[in-house]
């Protein structure tokens, strides 16, 4: 057994007393990658299910991803970028890029959909526009053409500057000079079941009126909330309103029954002194009441039975993202693995004055008293013998797989009362890990030189 396997099984008996909560469901995360240091694909998988994130929204088809994600079970939403439009049009190299960038993964990479460019229709570019719908006429037809339309739907998402008119809710219209491309667009969704994806930050509203927007609204803080004086309907979030206000605007156009997704929401934890609320405080209150949120799958009040599907921006801060400070600072990690802040989820929690990374840096042990064992406490703690840190973050990934595989279902099934048998088969795989580290030349080394006795 290698060295670093040896300390990854002494890791997993030292976890196994911990107790993990159940994950949250129905999260997605946009996966950005505009910067130069982030984790490798294979990296950012336990990361993943350690928020809860069931769904990843990609930017590209990046392989590596789609490859690293094999077989887990997540969901993916690949993105066509606003340069290929013009070329999917062309029949023949919209099967060729789905041929080369879809295909080759199914069905072991669960990929579900693909977005066609992103925020076209508010480039102010007719060109662009005028490219849109054809261009995801040609993917759809490709993969009509190879069989896969029934599992990979067409879509493309927009900006909530699309709208002309977004209150009250229920007064939510489309602008009129984009009526020519976004109607048959709604045509397409309901003809081929595709959901119509928008970009919804609360935060750009407050940004550009602090004083006059009330925090705690856009924060999903308690407040009075908003009344609309047409419906009657009370809002206590302004995500909720600008959803229904796009609610309102499909179903002016006749598409009342159209799904909707929002495709990106998210705060800054850090911007310039020009944006105001970017904050690590309120980055944590906006995700952290929005996980929550989703998770008790509560509907808008204009549609209270359908389900928010709903995907946070975004995984990791990218520092190469042009623009003010806040666009390189919207993800939930750093991207040595640590989060950006406390976010008050289950399992991912950070000290923002420690600079230890979590991929590369380990530091002293960290307490896990609060029953969770955090990202930050797993990839900051180390393993000391004579001195020697021996445990690094390939040690962390084993931690979560193990967590993930094992401890989490035997604590659900201890919470639908059937956990029985938890105690008898943890202590089967600590004895199991035992035995090996004991058994393992390593091991054996250690015993022999007196720095372990077991």
């Amino acid at each position: 057994m290698e060295f670093s396997r040896f300390y990854c099984s002494l890791a997993l008996v030292l976890i196994s007393g911990v107790s993990f909560p159940a994950f949250v469901t129905s999260i997605g995360i946009n996966y950005g990658q505009i910067a130069d240091n982030l984790p490798s694909p294979e990296n950012v998988v336990p990361l993943l299910r350690l928020v809860g994130a069931s769904k990843v929204k990609l930017y590209d088809a990046d392989p590596r991803v789609l490859r690293a994600f094999a077989n887990t079970g997540v969901e993916f939403v690949v993105g066509l970028g606003n340069d290929y439009l013009e070329k999917v049009r062309d029949p023949e190299k919209a099967v060729a890029w789905v041929k080369t960038n879809v295909q080759p993964f199914l069905p072991a990479t669960k990929i579900t959909c693909i977005t066609v460019g992103n925020e076209i229709l508010t480039f102010n570019d007719t060109s662009m526009s005028g490219n849109l719908l054809p261009a995801m006429q040609g993917v759809h037809t490709a993969l009509v053409n190879l069989g896969l339309d029934k599992q990979v739907s067409v879509t493309t998402a927009h900006s909530l500057a699309v709208l002309e008119t977004s209150y009250p809710p229920s007064a939510g219209a489309f602008r009129r000079d984009l009526t020519e491309y976004i109607s048959p667009i709604l045509n397409f969704h309901a003809k081929t079941g595709s959901a119509f994806l928008i970009n919804a930050y609360p935060y750009f509203a407050y940004k550009a009126n602090p004083k006059q927007v009330p925090i705690d609204f856009v924060l999903f803080q308690p407040n009075q909330g908003i009344t609309d004086p047409i419906t009657n309907l009370h809002y206590d979030n302004m995500l909720f309103a600008q959803i229904d206000a796009v609610n309102s605007a499909l179903a002016s156009l006749g598409y009342k029954k159209l799904p909707i997704e929002i495709s990106e929401t998210g705060w800054p934890s850090k911007g310039d002194e020009n944006e105001a609320g970017a904050s690590p405080e309120n980055a944590k209150k906006y995700n952290g009441n929005l996980m929550k949120l989703i998770s008790s799958k509560k509907g808008t009040p204009m549609r209270p039975s359908s389900d928010l599907n709903i995907y946070v921006f975004a995984l990791f801060n990218e520092n190469m993202k042009p623009g003010p400070t806040s666009e390189r600072n919207y993800g939930l990690f750093k991207p040595d693995g640590t989060p950006a802040y406390q976010l008050g989820v289950a399992g991912i929690n950070s000290n923002n004055n420690d600079t230890n990374g979590g991929f590369d840096t380990p530091s002293s042990p960290t307490s896990a008293a609060t029953g969770y064992l955090s990202i930050s406490s797993a990839t900051e703690s180390a393993i000391t013998y004579d001195g020697e840190i021996v445990f690094g973050w390939q040690c962390v990934v084993c931690v979560l797989e193990f967590a993930y595989t094992v401890v989490v279902p035997l604590n659900k099934l201890k919470a639908k009362g059937r956990g029985r048998g938890r105690k008898g088969l943890q202590k089967a795989f600590i004895r199991f890990w035992w035995l090996s580290l004991r058994e393992s030349e390593e091991g054996r080394k250690l015993r022999s030189e007196g720095k372990v006795k077991f």
